[in-house]
């Protein structure tokens, strides 16, 4: 691209979305972005064929999956891909395990961030007892108004 070149000019939010999720009053605007000759454009169509890594059902056929992914990845010029398919290639047998056990930590990351935000909002408490009833109060489940 050269200087002054507004190709790319307000689309930088419009990358971060799924191509399902692409606002609709913005999809012609996409689909002419993606079909030019971008690097980002290249980043963004590796980054969605990764979501299709959760699609399968047998670890084999993820496996055969992720070894075309990471090739397209580790090929694509592209450094921040590579560097990003180099991390997913450290961990990959830790992901394919989800295959077998579909089960992720969401719940406990979302506890946690209720427990952060009860933590800043307090402004620290004076000892653990507090912040432990504060924590359970929040997030207990308790009905405050019983029949």
């Amino acid at each position: 691209m050269e200087s002054g070149d507004e190709t790319l000019k307000g689309s930088k939010y419009l990358w971060l979305y799924s191509r399902e999720n692409v606002p609709e009053r913005r999809r012609e605007e996409f689909a002419a972005l993606r079909h030019q000759e971008l690097k980002v454009g290249r980043a963004w169509a590796i980054k969605e064929a990764l979501r299709r890594l959760w699609h399968y059902v047998y670890p084999a056929s993820g496996w055969k999956f992720w070894k075309r992914w990471y090739f397209w990845a580790t090929h694509s010029r592209l450094q921040p891909i590579r560097k990003a398919a180099e991390t997913v290639r450290r961990h990959i047998f830790n992901i394919l395990t989800y295959y077998q056990h579909p089960i992720t930590n969401a719940m406990s990351e979302g506890l946690n961030s209720q427990i952060q935000k009860i933590k800043s909002m307090a402004c620290g408490f004076r000892n653990i007892e507090n912040f432990k009833t504060a924590i359970y109060f929040r997030c207990g489940g308790l009905d405050l108004y019983p029949c």
